[in-house]
């Protein structure tokens, strides 16, 4: 697929594995059914709105239906990092490992979202500069509006406040993940036996400690590989791997894709070219 942005329309029935490949991608769903990213689960009844990053898949379970409407975009084209100041999309709706990556808005904010949608394409077969500059407006309000949706819809939670073990162990995991990959570590830490530690991550994070770990592991990876110029060898050094060869299995395990391949496709984000 180029590295542009681009709008496709299906159903369900013909879309049960449903790949991003080396894009982003914004998909609406009317119908009904249940889906899964990832360790992620979702469902829905009437519309949702599904949020993936390169080479992440979403699979729709065999009684699901309806139509989907796909929002496909590369970094190149819009890159959520660089344009982070400006949208708050990365790190909640893509690229967040700690809550769902998918909104269920009602039948008003989805007809919002789908008539900026037709806007945006409207603009998409223009090759003049003015209409680049509108349709990356375009994708940047959908963006944003998804991102204050999702934030409005987060409930409240005691396991927000800084004090709850489940978000003391979120700190921990993003300070220690790359030297501590042992769940045990966590666990004694927070003055919690493993049995109970497990069971208190999956019951606010829906994964288990060993998934978290590892899915952070890989998303730092991610970051690596898109936003420096970083050589492989140097990536696996940096995230504790005994060596590349290791790290290519560990990213590839996870991801269905080499480093290398990884790179290829997603390309340098232009926030490593703005450093050099």
């Amino acid at each position: 697929m180029e590295r542009t942005c681009s709008i496709t329309c299906s159903n369900i029935a013909s879309a049960r594995k449903y790949s991003t490949l080396e894009n982003y991608s914004i998909t609406f769903c009317e119908g009904n059914g249940s889906f899964s990213i990832d360790l992620f689960e979702g469902s829905f009844s009437g519309h949702a709105v599904i949020f993936t990053t390169p080479w992440q898949e979403i699979h729709f379970s065999d009684d699901a239906t309806g139509t989907l409407r796909s929002v496909w975009f590369h970094g190149d084209y819009y890159c959520i990092e660089h344009h982070k100041k400006e949208v708050a999309c990365n790190g909640l709706l893509f690229n967040n490992i700690y809550h769902p990556p998918f909104i269920l808005p009602n039948t008003v904010r989805q007809h919002a979202l789908l008539q900026l949608t037709d806007q945006l394409e409207a603009e998409l077969p223009h090759q003049d500069n003015y209409s680049l500059a509108v349709s990356r407006s375009y994708l940047q309000l959908i963006l944003a509006l998804c991102t204050r949706i999702m934030v409005q819809d987060i409930p409240s939670d005691p396991t927000t406040q800084a004090y709850h073990p489940i978000m003391q162990f979120r700190e921990l995991l993003e300070a220690h993940f790359l030297a501590n990959r042992a769940p045990s570590y966590y666990a004694e830490k927070l003055g919690m036996t493993p049995n109970n530690f497990s069971k208190k991550v999956k019951e606010y994070f829906l994964k288990s400690p060993s998934d978290l770990i590892q899915e952070r592991v890989v998303l730092e990876a991610k970051k690596l590989i898109h936003l420096t110029y970083k050589s492989m060898k140097e990536i696996a050094a940096t995230l504790h791997f005994e060596d590349e060869h290791y790290f290519s299995r560990y990213f590839k395990k996870y991801t269905g894709v080499s480093p290398s391949k990884f790179r290829e496709t997603v390309g340098v984000s232009v926030v490593a070219q703005m450093s050099m």
